[in-house]
């Protein structure tokens, strides 16, 4: 075998086992969302309105909800039974250290007064957030946060259902 057509067979190989993997949407069927195209994330603070935040972004699978987490098992029972496949943390620093290689995204959802120290850690992990509202106390917090969403380059945003 001379070294050009080495060269060739290796490239047709790599392209021949790349195609097994690269599967175009359409092959998949209508409806279907292939499992890359799922954001995979974290609720902190899953009882009462974060588990209504938590629901409404699992849409009954259409993203992977991978991790749980809430101070209160009482309040994080509803969640829990609902998505068992979540691992589940009551200290939202343990999730981000154990689970941070498998979420996407954050949805904080927690006391008000602890939105902007969740949110500002969960960014620092270049992870994006989803905070309810109040963003923050007070414009300086916002403003810390806006830069570090910048120098992160995540996505961010506060709810508001009004």
């Amino acid at each position: 075998m001379s070294h050009s057509s080495r060269r060739n067979f290796i490239k047709n190989a790599s392209l021949a086992a790349a195609s097994f993997y690269i599967v175009p949407r359409h092959v998949l069927g209508k409806g279907f969302t292939a499992p890359s195209d799922k954001l995979n994330i974290m609720g902190i603070g899953v009882g009462g309105k974060g588990y209504g935040d938590v629901m409404s972004s699992f849409k009954n699978g259409a993203e992977n909800i991978v991790a749980l987490v809430d101070v209160d098992d009482r309040q994080a029972a509803r969640a829990r039974a609902e998505l068992p496949k979540a691992n589940y943390y009551r200290d939202f620093r343990v999730a981000l250290d154990k689970e941070g290689k498998n979420v996407d995204a954050v949805i904080v959802s927690t006391p008000d007064h602890t939105h902007t120290t969740i949110a500002m850690e969960a960014m620092r992990r270049s992870k994006h957030v989803y905070v309810q509202k109040p963003l923050t106390h007070d414009i300086y917090e916002a403003r810390m946060m806006t830069e570090k969403a910048r120098e992160m380059k995540v996505v961010t945003q506060m709810s508001n259902q009004g």
